[in-house]
């Protein structure tokens, strides 16, 4: 029984939290980059670049803020490989959001302020009641919040720089059930939650070498999201229940950083083009630890390996303008993932994938409404070495987004 105890808590600890630092890694900052595929590090559009490239933030012409959300519709489900019994998630709707202060200096062409407030992390995976995987997950919340004051400099006509410093804020709640059952025939529950905070930055150099070519470079450093007070609350049968005191942990799970390479051309003057490559340090999290403050014989510290590796995403779109207010925008992207095998997991049951975006837009002198939607599915086999769920995972996501602009 002592063994069962154990690994009844390794199972729970080791694998959930691999959400909040692969699950759902947002790319979803900015509603013109968004129907282009979400390629925007060489094309300085609106305010959304203090996200894309803080370096060419200095070459948007005028003032401006700009405020937009991106409802996200996710649905899954998983065919266990030995019972073909088939679940499903009954996920609420995800809001990811994104909103951005851009401002001259008085008196000074070239330098720039902005604030940047983005959800690079953040949705909610519910799985039905009784599901086959609930002794790995029935429920995750995630709430991420990066905020990025920012500075531009334009040091020539063809070249800027830029640094914005990241404080990060969210909350994480995660459950699941515990195969130990009380008198009644119901199983265990055990729930983690806390809150995180980290700081990170976001620079970029921007160039444009030729006149239709612009170049971006930037780098988005890893930010280590510290949980330090958070709460583990265990139900279990009262026969065991000195074995699981609930109590307070810390942890910490990294975000990746992010590298981008970035690509420009203006085809005419109604034309434009963007590629962007990124390099994402998912590596970082190679070991994902929790230390308890009530220790029993059962409940330790533990640290369980994750493995993931370092991965490449490519980014491209179009945008034609079709009059002086309308544009409209088409894109593709393909992102592989960083999730390697025997490390699957219900939270985010990850694959390579290929999104579909589109976008339109319109634009007044003062006025910017624009709109995009994304489109991806994902399909994913494999038998996870810890909990040995064992099956295949498809998940389709659907994701309309709005935002408003006013320039002055």
């Amino acid at each position: 029984m002592k063994y069962l105890y154990k690994l009844v808590l390794f199972v729970f600890i080791a694998s959930p939290a691999a959400y909040y630092a692969q699950g759902f890694q947002v790319n979803l900052q900015g509603q013109v980059q968004q129907g282009m595929g979400g390629a925007g590090t060489a094309c300085m559009q609106d305010a959304a670049s203090l996200f894309f490239n803080p370096g060419g933030a200095s070459f948007v012409n005028g003032n401006s803020v700009i405020a937009g959300v991106t409802p996200t519709f996710a649905r899954g489900a998983f065919m266990d490989a030995n019972t073909h019994q088939v679940s499903r998630t009954n996920s609420p709707v995800s809001t990811p959001f994104a909103a951005y202060g851009l401002f001259e200096i008085k008196d000074s062409s070239k330098l720039k302020l902005g604030l940047a407030v983005y959800t690079p992390f953040g949705s909610t995976v519910q799985w039905e009641d009784k599901w086959t995987g609930r002794f790995a997950l029935t429920r995750l919340e995630l709430r991420a919040i990066f905020f990025q004051p920012t500075v531009s400099y334009k040091i020539t006509k063809k070249l800027g720089i830029g640094a914005g410093f990241v404080f990060a804020t969210g909350k994480v709640n995660l459950q699941k059930d515990i195969p130990l059952m009380d008198a009644n025939g119901n199983y265990g529950h055990a729930e983690l939650s806390g809150k995180a905070q980290g700081y990170g930055f976001n620079a970029g150099i921007y160039f444009e070498p030729i006149e239709k070519l612009s170049i971006g470079l930037t780098y988005r450093s890893k930010v280590k999201m510290a949980v330090n007070d958070g709460q583990a609350t265990f139900n279990v049968p009262s026969s065991v229940a000195a074995n699981f005191p609930s109590g307070k942990f810390k942890s910490e799970l990294p975000l990746p950083s992010v590298t981008t390479l970035g690509f420009g051309y203006k085809a005419s003057s109604k034309l434009n083009f963007a590629l962007d490559i990124n390099y994402v340090g998912w590596k970082a999290y190679d070991t994902l630890s929790f230390d308890y403050e009530n220790n029993t014989t059962s409940l330790i510290d533990t640290k369980s390996a994750r493995m993931y590796k370092n991965t490449f995403a490519f980014r491209a779109g179009a945008q034609y303008k079709i009059d002086s207010h309308f544009a409209a925008r088409l894109g593709l992207a393909y992102g592989m993932t960083p999730v390697q095998n025997g490390y699957v997991t219900p939270e985010t049951p990850d694959a390579n994938r290929v999104n579909y975006t589109a976008g339109i837009g319109y634009e007044t002198k003062h006025l910017k409404i624009d709109a995009s939607f994304l489109f991806t599915h994902l399909k994913r086999t494999d038998t996870n070495t810890e909990t040995n769920l064992s099956g295949t995972f498809k998940t389709n996501v659907v994701a309309p987004g709005i935002s408003i602009g006013y320039k002055f």
